[in-house]
């Protein structure tokens, strides 16, 4: 990306190319996740990594579950990586490349040097770059190899802060910063997954109350055609009875 490119010019790169309106709770998401992406691609130390694709991929999936219409979530992803000159489709790429690298090891193996392939490349570049650009997204890269492995294992606090120590230690990164940064961004996935149930529960209590005007009505309209029914019979009786009675 170009330093000369603001903020504003990433958001209406965005909303030119997805321009369906985004649902409420996701929007703020969508603008967060695109401001902290050109924020850091403008800078003059970014250098591109797969595990930060792989975090911008996790993040984006993760905070999006459950967006309606379903079928958006792609024209989503492709435009918010667009706007800050970036090709989704190749993200999504080398994040699977990072996780299949990642196939068959344990957290000791991975924290202790035993990666292979894309991942071993990738892990080696970030730590030979004296200036590599940390950012946020890096760190959820991290912590999803890291689930990827042993997801139980992310249950024990203590043994996630050593992992991630270690792996902070062999990067050159701050593990302190890199704790802070995925505390964050777990309490945030919680909070999105409230958000996202009170939503579903505003939605199926539409739904039934939505349900419920239409059985009113259709009993209503039942209970009227069953009216003009009988009315429309009553003269045919009059006249039967007075042919009888003659």
């Amino acid at each position: 990306m170009t330093n000369n490119r603001t903020i504003s010019d990433s958001k209406r790169t965005f909303y030119s190319l997805h321009t369906r309106p985004i649902n409420s709770i996701y929007r703020r998401v969508v603008d967060e996740l695109m401001v902290e992406m050109h924020l850091l691609m403008v800078n003059a130390d970014y250098a591109y990594s797969p595990i930060y694709s792989l975090g911008v991929v996790s993040a984006y999936d993760r905070f999006m579950n459950g967006y309606r219409p379903d079928a958006d979530r792609d024209s989503i992803f492709s435009a918010l990586c667009k706007s800050v000159e970036c090709d989704g489709a190749a993200f999504r790429k080398d994040a699977d490349d990072l996780i299949a690298s990642a196939s068959g090891l344990t957290w000791d193996g991975l924290v202790g040097g035993d990666a292979s392939g894309a991942l071993q490349s990738a892990m080696a570049a970030v730590a030979s770059n004296p200036k590599f650009k940390y950012s946020r997204l890096f760190a959820i890269g991290v912590y999803t190899l890291l689930e990827k492995v042993d997801a139980e294992k992310l249950k024990d606090k203590d043994a996630l802060n050593a992992a991630l120590a270690t792996v902070s230690g062999a990067l050159n990164l701050s593990a302190d910063k890199v704790q802070k940064d995925l505390e964050l961004y777990r309490s945030n996935l919680e909070k999105m997954v409230a958000a996202q149930n009170v939503m579903a529960d505003i939605l199926a209590a539409d739904r039934k109350k939505r349900d419920q005007r239409e059985q009113e009505k259709a009993a209503k309209l039942a209970a009227k055609a069953e009216s003009q029914a009988s009315t429309s019979e009553s003269p045919a009786e009059d006249a039967k009875n007075e042919m009888t009675s003659v």
